[in-house]
């Protein structure tokens, strides 16, 4: 780890620096040498990565629907050219070109975060050993050191030997306590944001062997991150536990406002936008018109949801325009005229009573 860390050495005066300025801030409102002041330093320091890495997250959202979309063919090429796979090659990068798909695309955000994350972890064992880095030293280094988070200090790992942990004055029951709950609830918030992606957000109306790897994904990173989590500082702890936090709760947003098509968030979706219009007549605001008109536009090519959605607003008597607002269809406008005397109304045959229905009809009488 020493090796790879050193690697991203280049950043580990950056990581320190920023560290430091929000620790100035915190230790204000909490105590120089308190360990929230240097934890939420460490969460204000992902928070402040993650909103700069939202750009390459909606990259990462259009790169893993791109790639969703052409599962179907991406398989028919393999299959056609499994003999071949020179030309299965070729084939595959004429289709990224072709749609604009990048397989790699989807990886960014945890490639951006890789410089960050070992630059932390390289600062904090750097702490635990009292060594200086970047602007962490003298008196800025003894703090952090002896700095605890719920008895814990920030330096300290699972599998740290107990002399080491008292020399850090900690005990070795507090340490395994913190980092076993740290551990279980980064596991488990990792194992929740790809089940609501498996289960809410992916195209239900294709299968593929893309499908099956997501969902083998969904069991075998908890357990990565918990085998790698007990030889993680609860600094790093903190770090990834805030960024699977952030990830899971901008995926929750995004998956409301801007589902997949043919998922199972994007019925939930439109069946709310539904209700909306259904309750002020109208719909409002760009986002939702947005996705009204993607709906209009895709004309005979639309999914079951959006067939049901389109249904759903002829039943009102509304139709969707192409610039995705909302107006009553002409059948409904035709109907309205009628009802109100545009037209003229076809007189309706006098109703009969029982008994003159019972009756027969009399003959006319022959003339003589």
């Amino acid at each position: 780890m020493d090796t790879i860390a050193s690697l991203f050495s280049f950043i580990t005066t950056p990581v320190s620096w920023i560290i430091v300025q929000f620790h100035k801030v915190y230790g204000a409102m909490f105590g120089a040498d308190s360990g929230w002041a240097w934890g939420l330093s460490i969460v204000s320091l992902v928070i402040l990565i993650r909103i700069c890495l939202i750009p390459l997250f909606v990259k990462q959202i259009k790169a893993t629907r791109g790639m969703q979309a052409i599962q179907p063919k991406m398989k028919a090429i393999q299959e056609r050219y499994k003999n071949d796979k020179q030309r299965q090659s070729e084939e595959m990068m004429k289709l990224y070109k072709e749609t604009g798909t990048n397989p790699l695309s989807s990886c960014l955000p945890i490639l951006a975060q890789s410089p960050f994350f070992f630059a932390l972890y390289h600062v904090l064992a750097s702490i635990a050993n009292g060594t200086p880095i970047g602007q962490i030293d003298g008196p800025l280094l003894e703090s952090a050191r002896n700095a605890h988070i719920f008895g814990a200090p920030l330096a300290s790992k699972f599998m740290d030997s107990p002399e080491k942990v008292a020399a850090l004055n900690a005990s070795i029951t507090d340490v395994r306590i913190v980092t076993a709950i740290m551990i279980i609830m980064m596991s488990l918030s990792q194992f929740y944001t790809q089940r609501q992606l498996m289960q809410k957000n992916v195209d239900l109306s294709v299968k593929t062997p893309f499908m099956q790897q997501q969902k083998m994904l969904m069991y075998i990173f908890p357990v990565i991150f918990a085998v790698m989590g007990i030889n993680f500082p609860v600094g790093v702890l903190v770090y990834w536990l805030t960024t699977n936090l952030w990830t899971m709760g901008q995926q929750m947003f995004v998956i409301s406002r801007n589902p997949t098509p043919g998922s199972l968030a994007q019925d939930e979706y439109l069946t709310r936008l539904l209700k909306q219009i259904g309750a002020h007549g109208t719909l409002k605001g760009r986002g939702k018109k947005k996705v009204v008109a993607a709906i209009v536009a895709k004309g005979p090519d639309r999914n079951d949801n959006e067939r049901k959605f389109i249904t759903g607003l002829t039943k009102q008597g509304l139709a969707a325009q192409a610039d995705g607002s909302v107006a009553k269809s002409v059948e409904a406008t035709v109907d309205s005229d009628a009802a109100g005397g545009g037209g003229q109304k076809r007189q309706q045959p006098k109703r009969q009573s029982k008994s003159q229905r019972q009756t027969p009809p009399s003959k006319p009488s022959p003339k003589k």
